[in-house]
């Protein structure tokens, strides 16, 4: 479960990209220190934005909520100083009961390796215990988790009421409700009660935008099976969606300025800019470099008047069979349509993948090497079965193939997915911010 904000290095910065993986690995080891290893498997983007919230409302003083780890494979075997403390323990706990709830709606529908009678009574076990778990870390917080677990099983009754014509808004609900009490309480720990109002919007507005990117993420894959989707169900278009995603983004933007903050800089970059991110990846638009008033119009640099390629920088003249000459020489085609591209070794454009996916420059999909010579990648995907699935499970978080090897394969399904170290704008500087918050 990464969530739905998966920063870019180059949009983050260098300093900002440091303080992020602080929170990331703060919330894997506070799980590991509380709940054990097993735990840890729930570490997702989306919980540490929590912690992040409680140290930008108090301030990162020296070693005031940081502390030294050890070497760890998603950081290149190097150590770190990771953020500890209320923050950290507070996301633990809310991805616990997500994670517990979300296993338990997997065993209901029977999705995936719970389609199986001795998997559905094993998954009921572990969200048992994560719900439990989840709500000894919230006691010791002075914050009751029942609150996350009534909105979660609200949740089915919600959508069996759902229905053409229902408004989807209904549906998000309580994930709606659930969150903002999650993000309120960062201010109960930063000891900012006049946060409190602001920061429950900012919660309330973020899981309805969280429900429906997840819905409109899922929406081909659900019609292709039948499992139900909230804008099928509600008879709601992807045109309305994606209004009100825009809403809620602009509700959380105009809820942080009202949000007292000792050091605002990385929650505003998550929960402005990334969430903008979020909804073009969800509705697939490509990341664009918008120029802000302190960068330049054009990242391309213009040459000087007069300028002259030097002697073979540009293939030279080639006739024109239909006349002209392209801005380097080269022959302009004319109007009509494009003639396929050229077989492999001839010199055409390259071939697309087999698998349909687009590669990020500089992605190697090869069968792994070192600790990920297993599982291989393959194409068409291979399959396993539950229990060889289940062991590719344990020894991909063992290596932290999940986490660093980009593409990984599915446990059970063999598919390619990409890593979650993920760069999708290589190229740009983006980590300028023009919206003068």
């Amino acid at each position: 479960m990464f969530g739905i904000i998966r920063p870019c290095r180059n949009r983050l910065g260098p300093e900002l990209r440091e303080s992020w993986l602080a929170h990331l690995c703060g919330l894997c080891l506070a799980l590991r220190d509380d709940h054990g290893h097993m735990a840890r498997v729930v570490t997702n983007y989306d919980g540490l934005v929590i912690s992040a919230l409680v140290e930008a409302q108090v301030g990162a003083g020296p070693g005031a909520s940081r502390r030294s780890a050890g070497p760890c494979a998603l950081r290149g075997m190097q150590s770190a100083d990771v953020a500890v403390g209320a923050g950290a323990r507070l996301a633990a706990s809310v991805s616990l009961v997500l994670a517990s709830a979300k296993v338990g709606d997997h065993v209901s529908d029977g999705d995936g390796v719970f389609g199986h009678a001795p998997m559905r009574g094993v998954g009921r076990q572990v969200a048992r215990r994560w719900a439990a778990q989840a709500s000894a870390t919230g006691s010791d917080l002075g914050f009751d988790t029942a609150v996350l677990v009534d909105a979660v099983r609200r949740q089915s009754s919600v959508e069996a009421a759902a229905g053409p014509g229902s408004s989807v808004l209904a549906v998000t609900e309580p994930t709606e409700t659930a969150a903002g009490e999650a993000v309120a309480q960062t201010a109960v720990l930063a000891g900012r009660p006049g946060n409190l109002v602001p920061l429950r919007e900012v919660g309330r507005l973020f899981g309805r935008l969280a429900h429906l990117l997840d819905a409109v993420e899922d929406l081909e894959a659900d019609r292709a099976s039948g499992a139900w989707n909230p804008l099928v169900a509600t008879g709601t278009g992807l045109g309305e969606a994606r209004r009100l995603c825009d809403d809620a983004a602009l509700g959380i933007k105009l809820a942080m300025k009202e949000v007292e903050f000792a050091d605002d800089r990385l929650v505003h970059v998550l929960l402005v800019h990334e969430l903008q991110e979020s909804i073009r990846r969800a509705f697939g638009e490509a990341h664009t470099h918008e120029p802000s008033a302190n960068t330049p119009e054009s990242h391309t640099p213009q040459p000087p008047p007069g300028w002259q390629p030097q002697r073979g920088m540009y293939p030279p003249p080639a006739p024109g069979p239909y006349g002209g000459q392209g801005p380097y020489g080269g022959s302009v085609p004319p109007p009509g349509p494009v003639p396929p591209p050229s077989a492999p070794g001839t010199g055409g454009p390259p071939e697309p993948p087999a698998d349909g996916k687009k590669r990020r420059k500089g992605k190697s999909p090869g069968p792994g090497s070192g600790l990920w010579f297993w599982p291989k990648l393959v194409q068409p995907p291979r399959s396993r079965g539950v229990l060889l699935g289940c062991l590719a499970v344990l020894y991909q978080c063992g290596t932290c193939q999940y986490c660093c090897r980009d593409p990984f394969p599915g446990a059970w399904s063999g598919k390619w997915h990409d890593g979650c170290c993920n760069c999708d704008c290589p190229s740009c500087d983006c980590s300028g911010c023009d919206c003068n918050c």
